[in-house]
């Protein structure tokens, strides 16, 4: 047992991670001491005489001419003060620090309270901030120092374990609320107390699956998650282990049920696409939601703007949550309230089939001043207090922490369904890590974090990273660490666009150039690597129009269908869901995409980039044996009776239907015969007809099979 335990035990204060203590920490440190030091066979330092001889150093400092300390410390004594003032009678008289406090924190003075600090001279109070700080120090060392006990702290036993019920429906929450008790002075570490539950399957597998801290009642501090991936009956131990030894639970049984979830979502057996647990294929159409989750109750994300997105075809949503760790909880303790919050917003995205993409390190969180204002939050993260921004990839301690943090987050969310992707790091450029640092150490801490998840998720997601979105910022090494390639699009940041804000009839069209930009980008990915592509962040306002504008709509429109017929396995992920630009973004254009590629089968299907010509229109299109998809664009006007060629095919006839991409429809099909290996079809020109619009737009979507 350590003196430090003794004194979470009795005063309920552990120490902060400012190193704030109070001057009677310090005497109630030497009491509990000498009041159980006939516990203890033998202590390393001796306390009273470390005590002694640091105040006598401060004393000697203060002017002091002899050693106030001459017994050992009893309450009411004054000789505790090393602080000296002349009485009336110029006689020497010693004041006791009743409530002051030493913070030593480098580059900060340090101060007594208001009452005692005006009788320090000048001349002597820097030196004692300098022995205060040593004195601090050593303490807090001395407070971790190990004793051995006569009489040991007891083992772990578990108490009780409620299952939230003896049914579970296939991937869904299945979870362990325990009480037990242990020997720990911080939950969250898993090096002082280690809860864990390994499941067996009804074929035979196991499972191990975290446990994790959550005091959301004081019966059962602890949990476990999990969700079930076979039918039937399930069997489960739990064990916790601390210093003092370890104890298993009695096996515990539930079964699990057919449910309407497909599971949780993986690389696809074609490495291109991604399927569910359960083989039916998942493409994701979504766009970033961040919550700014800063206080009680104040998300951005809501219920209703989930609800919104859920009716227009939306099934995924990514975002950065708040840090866990903050300079409150110190690093290493998990604020509870977003913890909390993270619950919530699982559960809320469960409730609708939508997926999270964890965006886990968004550059701002570990940048000081790259690209300034909120870009640079770095100085109010606690791992500040052990690195600087510089070394933060590279930092061994930072590492430590890192870990359990992520043990952490796997533990509490990874049982989630609703949990598709680990975007471990958005903008990598944007930190100094990466600017100042090493980036060959950035790219190892990459491949760290990749090979971390890639180990330890039960679920086996996959993972992505970015750098920004400016045309210099192609990350080949970067595309080769995750699991899938996520390269990010900033049209205004050097890549192909008009420059002039007035557009004459030779100019090249902004729309085109735009969906050039998204077609190149997801190619480029597609060619390179030979894994799922995805364009991690585009769009806001590093654009040519700005949102709000018909040209803007129209931009976005396109990225949606361009990136699809190129092979990306999701849509772009839009920068953001906000009232800036949810006019243009947030509308059924998602739910006419979402309708289109509903019923293809991409995690079945071996794709591949088709050949195809369109005259004077562009021309994207995917195919393989079984189906051929594709897209047509002509910016300038419409598409209308314009021809596109699709060659390499195999002889026979085809089934040809056009998707009106703006309205969302289909029109009738068509069977059309391929020649010498190709097959050409005319797009019909619609006109008004009885007084009502009809008009083939300027793209066309289509879908062909083999009959």
């Amino acid at each position: 047992m350590t003196i430090y335990q003794i004194l979470i035990t009795k005063y309920q204060r552990p120490l902060t991670n400012d190193y704030q203590i109070s001057t009677n920490s310090y005497v109630r440190i030497y009491k509990l001491f000498m009041q159980n030091k006939a516990n203890f066979h033998k202590a390393v330092i001796n306390i009273s005489s470390f005590i002694t001889i640091i105040y006598a150093k401060l004393n000697t400092l203060a002017g002091e001419k002899t050693n106030p300390i001459q017994t050992q410390l009893k309450p009411k004594q004054t000789q505790f003060n090393p602080i000296q003032t002349q009485n009336k009678a110029n006689q020497t008289q010693f004041h006791r620090f009743e409530h002051s406090s030493f913070v030593a924190k480098m580059g900060k003075p340090l101060y007594h309270c208001k009452n005692y600090n005006k009788n320090i001279p000048k001349e002597v109070q820097m030196p004692i901030y300098n022995i205060m700080k040593h004195f601090v120090v050593w303490t807090i060392c001395l407070i971790n120092v190990t004793f051995i006990s006569q009489a040991q702290a007891a083992p772990p036993s578990i108490l009780s374990i409620r299952p939230n019920s003896r049914t579970i429906g296939l991937y869904e929450k299945f979870e362990l609320r325990i009480d037990l008790k242990a020997t720990y002075t911080n939950p969250f570490n898993s090096d002082e107390i280690d809860l864990t539950a390994e499941f067996t399957s009804p074929s035979g597998q196991k499972q191990q699956i975290w446990g994790f801290y959550n005091p959301s009642n004081w019966t059962s501090l602890w949990m476990v998650r999990f969700s079930p991936t076979e039918k039937g009956s399930w069997r489960y131990v739990v064990s916790v282990k601390d210093s003092e030894g370890s104890a298993k639970s009695r096996t515990g049984s539930f079964t699990a049920v057919d449910s309407p979830h497909h599971g949780f979502v993986k690389i696809a057996p074609n490495q291109r696409y991604l399927k569910y647990e359960d083989g039916s294929s998942f493409y994701g159409v979504g766009l970033w939601y961040n919550d700014s989750y800063e206080q009680f109750n104040q998300g951005r994300i809501t219920e209703e703007g989930l609800d919104n997105l859920q009716k227009r075809g939306v099934n995924f949503i990514s975002f950065f949550p708040t840090p866990l760790e903050t300079m409150g909880t110190g690093l290493g303790r998990y604020d509870q309230n977003r913890c909390g919050r993270m619950d919530q917003l699982f559960e809320w995205c469960e409730e609708r089939d939508i997926q999270i993409s964890w965006n886990i390190w968004f550059h701002s969180y570990i940048s000081m001043a790259v690209w300034g204002g909120g870009n640079a939050r770095y100085r109010n993260n606690p791992y500040s207090l052990i690195s600087s921004a510089t070394d933060f990839f590279g930092s061994e301690e930072a590492w430590k922490y890192q870990e359990q943090l992520y043990r952490y987050m796997i533990a509490r969310w990874g049982y989630s369904r609703a949990l598709f992707l680990w975007f471990i790091v958005d903008e990598i450029n944007g930190t100094e890590g990466w600017t100042k640092g090493d980036k060959s150490v950035a790219e190892e801490w990459s491949r760290k974090m990749d090979n971390y998840f890639n180990k330890y998720d039960p679920y086996n997601r996959p993972t992505t990273g970015t750098q920004s979105g400016g045309i210099g910022q192609w990350w080949p090494e970067g595309y080769k660490i995750f699991d899938i390639a996520g390269r990010e699009i900033y049209e205004a940041q050097g890549h192909p666009m008009p420059k002039s804000g007035k557009l004459g009839p030779d100019d090249e069209s902004p729309i085109r150039t735009s969906y050039n930009n998204y077609a190149i980008q997801t190619q480029n990915l597609w060619n390179g690597f030979n894994k799922p592509a995805l364009i991690g962040e585009c769009g806001y306002d590093h654009t040519y129009y700005e949102p709000g504008m018909p040209g803007y709509l129209a931009m976005y429109h396109n990225a949606l269908w361009v990136s699809l017929t190129n092979g990306s396995c999701t849509t772009p992920f839009w920068w953001a869901y906000s009232d800036f630009l949810n006019d243009s973004v947030v509308t059924n254009q998602m739910l006419s995409f979402s309708r289109f590629v509903s019923n293809i089968d991409f995690a079945n299907l071996d794709l591949k980039p088709a050949k195809i010509s369109a005259g004077n229109c562009d021309a994207w299109a995917m195919k393989n044996d079984k189906i051929i998809f594709g897209w047509v664009v002509n910016p300038r006007t419409s598409v209308a009776n314009e021809k596109f060629t699709i060659s390499g095919l195999l002889q026979g006839s085809y089934e040809i239907r056009l998707y009106r991409t703006w309205r969302g429809r289909f029109m009738d099909s068509k069977t059309i015969k391929s020649q010498n290996g190709t097959l050409t079809y005319t797009i019909p020109e619609l006109k008004t007809t009885g007084g009502h619009a009809l008009h083939i737009g300027n793209d066309i979507a289509f879908k062909i099979v083999p009959k």
